[in-house]
């Protein structure tokens, strides 16, 4: 193994000023990762819409978590604990973190770590975790989506949206999505939707609807919630499964729950940062298996809509609050 310099003494985070949410830099001790951690030099880290939440105090991290925004990374394996498994200094790395991934340096459970996909830059990499973990999940744990079932995933140009498409179609689903301009619905049909639907333009309900598609959508991922919850029921098959993660346009809506009776829906939703570290160590063994050779032979990719620079972390989160990104945001940790 090449020699590695030790870690410095301090590292940079980002900070959220309680009274105004602006972000800022400081600088602290570094963290020692326990037995089960490693300690990352981070290349580069994810944004999620769930660091918007936080920093405005409407997603507090729990009570063991870091409070540092940053829920992903990739780097460089830095130093390790002695329960840190096959994971060794040098080792390039992309993992969940549990908070803390605002900063140059952050720790990671062995748990939650995994290999940097053959041909993938670190930026590629940290586009991965939260989106793999939270695509597996719910599409496969949660809802069971078999080859040759159709998916329908809502917020498709969003980094998960993206992502579910490219794994949902290499393992053999048949993907619809929406998205909120024709562009982005072009380019979701290039990264493997069958049919894409601009939700300015289109009500999805009713174009499923025209394509004799509806009563055909085994699995449908909402992140939007409000008005989509009724037309999710109406246009999902018999036995179907929905499962919502996110609820962008409320939490709240009046519902004719009488399809989930006809036609024996399961609904259900799941966060991913309130399960346990054994549950996410689960899902990343699954992924290593069923996810990971696409991903190595080049056949899933994420897409990179922007990097960002730490200290620009702000404008990075203006750039998601916006709406018009397509794929994954990132903070790029190391120096320019």
């Amino acid at each position: 193994m090449q020699h590695q310099e030790a870690p410095p003494a301090e590292r940079c985070v980002v900070t959220v000023d309680p009274d105004d949410q602006s972000l800022g830099l400081a600088r602290e001790a570094m963290p020692v990762p326990a037995a089960d951690q490693v300690l990352i030099r981070v290349d580069h880290a994810g944004l999620n819409r769930a660091d918007l939440l936080q920093r405005k105090g409407l997603y507090p991290p729990p009570e063991d978590a870091s409070p540092i925004l940053g829920l992903e990374v990739a780097g460089t394996v830095v130093a390790r604990g002695d329960q840190a498994g096959e994971w060794q200094v040098g080792d390039r790395v992309c993992a969940l973190t549990h908070g803390g991934g605002y900063a140059d340096y952050t720790i990671a459970p062995v748990g939650q770590c995994l290999p940097v996909p053959e041909g993938f830059s670190l930026a590629q990499a940290a586009a991965l975790p939260e989106a793999l973990l939270t695509i597996w999940h719910n599409l496969y744990q949660r809802c069971g989506l078999q080859s040759g079932e159709t998916v329908l995933i809502h917020g498709g140009a969003s980094g998960i949206g993206t992502l579910g498409i490219g794994i949902a179609s290499a393992l053999g689903a048949t993907v619809l999505t929406t998205a909120g301009s024709a562009t982005k619905c072009s380019a979701l049909l290039d990264l493997g939707a069958s049919h894409a639907f601009n939700y300015r333009a289109q009500d999805f309900a009713a174009e499923v609807e025209a394509l004799g598609l509806k009563g055909a959508i085994n699995v449908i991922l909402d992140m939007v919630g409000g008005d989509y919850i009724q037309k999710n029921l109406d246009v999902v098959a018999a036995e179907g499964r929905i499962v919502s993660i996110a609820f962008i346009r409320g939490f709240q809506a009046e519902v004719n729950f009488a399809p989930l009776l006809l036609k024996r829906v399961t609904l259900t939703g799941s966060t991913l940062r309130a399960q346990t570290f054994a549950q996410k160590a689960v899902m990343v063994e699954e992924l290593l298996e069923h996810v990971y050779p696409h991903l190595n032979r080049g056949a899933i990719q994420p897409v990179i809509d922007s990097v960002f620079p730490m200290a620009q972390a702000a404008d990075a989160h203006a750039r998601m609050e916006n709406g018009e990104h397509m794929g994954k945001i990132l903070l790029r940790m190391t120096a320019d």
